[in-house]
C-alpha cells in the first residue's frame, strides 16, 4: 500500500509552475462511492468524476487544455487549430475554451469510424461545435495523425498568411505532451485527496488512447509516491501497439520536466478485451457496461471510451484481477454528449 500521509508535493511537480496554463477546470473533482454497482462485481468501486470539469458539458480534456491555451495566450494566438475523430470530446472543449477566450476555432473531424447513420454525423459533439461556432473542416483518414497534423499546418500557413495567428494543439506522438502535465496534477489532486479520506486504492482503471491522460496519471501517481496499479484500458489500438506510445509519452513528461522518469516498464499495464470491434464501436459488453451503471448507479457512460472502460473493469473484476473487497477507482473522463449520437446503436439494448 501506498502511505496514506503523504501531503508534501513532490520536488519535480514544481516544475510544472514553469508552463504557462489557464485554468478551465472546476477542480477538484469529486470522488464517489459506487456501492451497488461494487456489490456486483466483489470490490469496493469508486468514481473519479472528471465528466464533472465544467466547459461545455465537462470531461478529461478540460485538464489537458489549460496547458495547451496557456502556451497559446503565450505566443498571442488569435485562432486555435485541432484535429480528431467526428464526436471527439477534445475539439468539443477545445472550441469552447476558444469562444471563452475570444479565439477562432479551426476544428478537423477525421474520418475514424465509417458506416454510421445520421445521428453520428449530425448530433452529440458535432451539434455542440455548431453551437459554438467553430469553423468544422473534414479529413477522410482515420488512422493518419502524422497526414492529419500536416493538414492542420497547412491551415495554419493559410491562416497566417491572412494575418492571423493560429496555433496547432497536434494528435501525433512525438510533440512535447502539454496536455499531459494536465494530468500529472490531476494525480496530485487525487493523492491529497486520498490523504485527506485516509484512504488507498489498489488500482486506477483509466482510458488509454491518445495516452495523454494515461501517462499523465501514471507519471503524476508514481512523482506522488503513490504504488497502486494503474489499469489502462484500450479504447483505439490493441496492447501492444499501445504499450510503446505510452512508455513513450511518460518518457517524454520527464523529458519536458527535466526530471528522471518515476515510471518502469513494470508499471505500465494494458488491457485491451474490451476494444473489439475498434474504435468507436460499442461491443455488445460495452453497451451492457453502460446499461448495467446507469441502471445500478445513475451514472451515464458514453460507447467511445468510458463505456469501454468499464466494460474492461467488469471483465478484469469478475475474472479475479483483484482480491475480494479490492479498492478500486474508476476515471470517468466525460463524453456523455456522444451517447445521443450513438442513438441507433444503443437504442433497445
Amino acid at each position: 500500500m501506498a502511505n496514506l500521509n503523504n501531503p508534501a508535493k513532490p520536488a519535480l511537480l514544481d516544475r510544472l509552475t514553469e508552463f504557462p496554463r489557464l485554468t478551465l477546470t472546476q477542480a477538484p473533482t469529486p470522488i464517489e462511492p459506487l456501492p451497488r454497482l461494487g456489490a456486483d462485481l466483489g470490490i469496493e468501486l469508486f468514481v473519479k468524476r472528471d465528466d464533472m470539469t465544467g466547459l461545455a458539458m465537462g470531461g478529461n480534456k478540460a485538464r489537458q487544455l489549460e496547458f495547451y491555451f496557456g502556451a497559446a495566450q503565450a505566443a498571442k494566438a488569435d485562432t486555435i487549430l485541432i484535429t480528431g475523430a467526428v464526436q471527439s470530446n477534445f475539439i468539443r472543449m477545445a472550441a469552447a475554451a476558444a469562444a471563452r477566450l475570444g479565439m477562432a476555432a479551426h476544428v478537423q473531424l477525421e474520418d475514424r469510424v465509417p458506416g454510421m447513420g445520421a445521428d453520428y454525423a449530425r448530433s452529440g459533439n458535432v451539434l455542440l461545435l455548431d453551437i459554438l461556432g467553430a469553423k468544422i473542416h473534414t479529413y477522410p483518414h482515420g488512422e493518419d495523425e502524422a497526414g492529419a497534423d500536416a493538414r492542420l499546418h497547412h491551415m495554419a500557413a493559410e491562416l497566417r498568411a491572412q494575418g492571423r495567428r493560429p496555433y496547432v494543439i497536434p494528435l501525433a506522438p512525438n510533440h512535447p505532451p502539454l496536455g499531459a502535465l494536465g494530468y500529472v496534477v490531476a494525480a496530485q489532486e487525487i493523492s491529497d485527496q486520498m490523504a485527506a479520506a485516509e484512504r488507498d486504492f489498489d488500482c486506477v482503471v483509466v482510458a488509454s488512447g491518445s495516452g495523454l491522460t494515461h501517462g499523465g496519471l501514471l507519471f503524476g501517481l508514481r512523482a506522488c509516491g503513490r504504488t497502486m496499479a494503474v489499469q489502462g484500458i484500450c479504447v483505439r489500438r490493441p496492447e501492444a501497439a499501445q504499450r510503446p506510445r505510452i512508455a513513450a509519452k511518460c518518457q517524454e513528461i520527464a523529458d519536458l520536466l527535466g526530471v528522471a522518469s518515476p515510471v518502469t516498464a513494470a508499471d505500465i499495464q494494458l488491457d485491451d478485451e474490451a476494444l473489439a470491434p475498434g474504435y468507436g464501436r460499442p461491443s455488445a459488453a460495452v453497451k451492457h457496461a453502460i446499461r448495467l451503471t446507469a441502471a445500478r448507479e445513475g451514472l451515464l457512460l458514453d460507447p467511445v471510451y468510458t463505456g469501454k472502460v468499464m466494460a474492461g473493469l467488469i471483465v478484469l473484476a469478475r475474472g479475479g484481477a483483484w482480491k475480494k473487497g479490492a479498492r478500486v477507482l474508476f476515471i470517468h473522463t466525460g463524453g456523455t454528449p456522444a451517447l445521443f449520437a450513438y442513438g441507433e446503436e444503443l437504442r433497445g439494448e
